[in-house]
């Protein structure tokens, strides 16, 4: 087999989350292997997933954006388009409580609308 790999990937075993659809939704994830250009990931089901994801390490505290290059059932293959390793406490953790947040003053906000209407 060909390897057309630019760097080394290591086997691993971490847990990872990735976002996509503008960080709408998320999913927990396995990283089976790892280098600085890409993962080879595992998941329940990989036919969600289009284009770029944000992907997250945070045993590691990694965070990347990245492209899916390749699926196989419940495995696929990430390219990471800035291999920079960053701290995740401001990436995908802060948009999912950011959006629970929303939810919930939205909800507050619907019910203080009937509260006004029933006086």
């Amino acid at each position: 087999m060909l390897e057309r790999r630019k760097s080394f990937r290591s086997r691993v075993y971490f847990g990872g989350r990735i976002a996509f659809n503008g960080r709408q939704s998320s999913m927990d994830c396995i990283v089976r292997n790892f280098s600085d250009d890409g993962a080879r990931v595992e998941f329940e089901t990989t036919r969600l997933i289009t284009g770029e994801v944000d992907f997250t390490i945070e045993q590691k505290g990694y965070a990347f954006r990245a492209r899916m290059i390749w699926r196989r059932g419940d495995q696929a293959g990430f390219l990471f388009r800035d291999p920079r390793r960053t701290d995740t406490d401001a990436t995908l953790d802060c948009a999912m409580r950011l959006r629970a947040s929303e939810r919930v003053n939205r909800d507050l906000l619907q019910r203080l609308d009937r509260l006004r209407s029933e006086y």
